[in-house]
């Protein structure tokens, strides 16, 4: 048997019956979840970009490597709770470090593991902001990405930034283990950054444990599931859903590196016909690179019949792409039925609600003027108006509230602020106390920061307060301005931010940045002109049109449009044209 990074090399994965009587993390911590797992047979495979099983690491193995790692940990002078920043690549050696932690009372910090083309400088950025904003002591990563990560820690203090190799070179120290209890730290979580600079969310053992208890039983886990991932381990639904939520129920999971699904989507679709995986997740962009990257006369290769849960969440989700992706694979065995959207965030341990199982995607088709001038959710007929997904109830435990303007709580079908209270929620934001009193009142309640409304005790999500745009007097959703531009023949589901910027006369006008491989000029001007007239006729708005190349849009690392950054970066190439246009 071979050894590479401490994880044994078998020739088959993980069995996904765990021989242990099901628990669904109904644990104190982290650590004593993984201590119940490592008494069964079930662990963590991880493929390769070929669709060949790599490394196998049972979660037995992890809890002894952990361990092991935790007291090499421990031989620098660490106060208890200080952090150990992990860049957070698909492979084992992250699972090793961020259980380590748990049990040597560490607190590990999950860094971004994407480098964009000619991105060498932004990444060291991020990296430096994100080291020096958790006051790491301790960093790691691959020795591919070592580079990137000393560059980003000169300066910083830290006592040892290095590849796994050289941790597993320290001493070990002659200690008994005191694992983090349940009013410690888990983890800091960043937030993707969507709205602007990434915050890191302070996560307790209690409030993780809270959310992966309610969303055990609110995904119904069994005994037989299996779950199949490629999501990075540096978002809450890589992390909480596909990292800690398996191994707290004692499931079996198949990961995939994100880059390569990235490159070929259909080996997320081919690992989860091959191991019969029943639960796995994406944000929407992921189901929508299937259906774009996917040929008809490939469908007949996969067997989808087993996959009972295909969470969906993370950003708005339009039902002419969940559809396209039913219709798509229906000959696989795809069940429309199985998808669940939900609704979440990093602030809240991950979940804070799932659509009720077994009944797909629910709509709600709204009057589009209602919405504007009165923001009430009026249901018109459906396919007219504004489309808008039921993301199901609180979990059980939690509340929820929509407030107004004035704090006042609104009946079901009006729109306002959504505020959540439940053990979930974060202890605040890192070190940033006037940032997390903005959001997390003394009594608990967390404003999210996202609009929607109630319906039959379900919420439904219609934006962000910060991204919706307010013109003439009108609201405006940015999705419904983007959902135009992206159902033209030239452009895809990633090519438009919608945002508002301020006009000639400091009044706030639309603009919507549309990147495109369109270079002739008169095609370029009858998209353009398509977009006025269309936004014009179904929205009431004027709207001003920018047509970039292709990868202008700033995306966070873990893929979502940032209306914020393009709204930046608008505002900079107007300010360059007026510029060159004065000399």
């Amino acid at each position: 048997m071979n050894q590479v990074a401490n994880v044994e090399i078998i020739e088959s994965a993980t069995p996904t019956l765990s021989a242990l009587p099901l628990r669904l993390a109904d644990f104190d911590s982290l650590a004593s979840a993984l201590d119940y797992a490592a008494q069964g047979e079930s662990g963590t495979n991880f493929y390769a970009g070929s669709g060949k099983l790599a490394t196998v690491l049972p979660y037995r193995k992890l809890r002894e490597q952990a361990q092991t790692l935790a007291k090499r940990l421990l031989s620098f002078p660490l106060e208890r709770g200080a952090r150990v920043a992990i860049v957070a690549e698909t492979n084992p050696d992250f699972l090793r470090f961020f259980f380590a932690c748990q049990y040597a009372g560490l607190v590990p910090v999950a860094l971004p593991a994407v480098i964009h083309v000619g991105g060498h400088k932004a990444y060291v950025n991020q990296l430096n902001g994100l080291l020096k904003g958790c006051r790491a002591s301790l960093a790691v990563s691959s020795s591919q990405l070592l580079p990137f990560l000393t560059e980003a820690a000169e300066g910083l203090g830290l006592q040892f930034v290095n590849a796994p190799s050289a941790f597993d070179e320290l001493p070990l120290k002659d200690i008994t283990l005191k694992p983090s209890g349940p009013n410690e730290t888990a983890y800091l979580q960043y937030t993707s950054g969507s709205t602007g600079f990434p915050r890191g969310v302070i996560i307790t053992q209690e409030s993780v444990m809270a959310n992966l208890l309610a969303s055990g039983h609110g995904l119904d886990v069994r005994v037989d599931d299996r779950l199949v991932s490629w999501l990075p381990f540096y978002h809450d639904m890589g992390l909480v859903g596909c990292l800690l939520a398996p191994m707290a129920t004692q499931r079996s999971i198949d990961y995939l590196d994100t880059r390569d699904f990235a490159m070929r989507p259909r080996r997320w679709l081919e690992l989860l016909s091959s191991s019969r995986g029943t639960i796995s997740f994406s944000p929407p962009f992921g189901y929508a690179l299937c259906v774009r990257r996917l040929r008809p006369e490939d469908i007949a290769q996969y067997d989808l019949s087993a996959w009972r849960v295909a969470g969906i969440g993370a950003e708005p989700i339009h039902v002419e792409l969940t559809d396209r992706f039913c219709e798509l694979l229906a000959p696989a065995g795809f069940n429309p039925k199985s998808f669940v959207p939900s609704y979440g965030m990093a602030e809240t341990s991950l979940a804070l609600s799932f659509a009720p199982l077994g009944t797909g995607v629910v709509v709600d088709w709204l009057d589009g003027d209602d919405l504007a001038d009165n923001l009430v959710a009026t249901k018109v007929s459906p396919n007219t108006g504004s489309s808008f997904v039921r993301c199901g109830p609180i979990l059980p435990k939690h509340q929820v509230l929509i407030l107004d303007e004035q704090g006042k709580p609104l009946p079901e079908m009006q729109i306002g602020r959504i505020n959540v209270h439940g053990p979930s929620i974060m202890s605040g934001y890192f070190e940033l106390p006037e940032q997390t009193q903005l959001v997390l009142s003394a009594d608990g309640w967390l404003d999210t920061g996202d609009l929607g409304y109630l319906v039959d005790g379900q919420i439904v999500v219609t934006g962000r307060h910060k991204d919706m745009l307010i013109i003439n007097g009108r609201n405006i959703w940015p999705q419904d301005i983007e959902a135009i531009a992206t159902r033209q023949p030239e452009l895809r589901s990633v090519d438009a931010s919608a945002v508002s910027v301020p006009g000639p006369d400091q009044e706030e006008i639309a603009v919507l940045i549309v990147q495109c491989n369109i270079t002739d000029s008169e095609e370029q001007q009858l998209l353009t002109q398509r977009l006025h007239r269309e936004i014009h006729e179904e929205l009431g708005v004027n709207c001003v049109i920018e047509l970039v190349p292709r990868h202008t849009l700033p995306r966070t690392s873990s893929g979502k449009l940032s209306r914020s950054g393009a709204r930046k970066d608008y505002i900079l190439r107007q300010k360059a044209l007026a510029e060159n246009a004065a000399k």
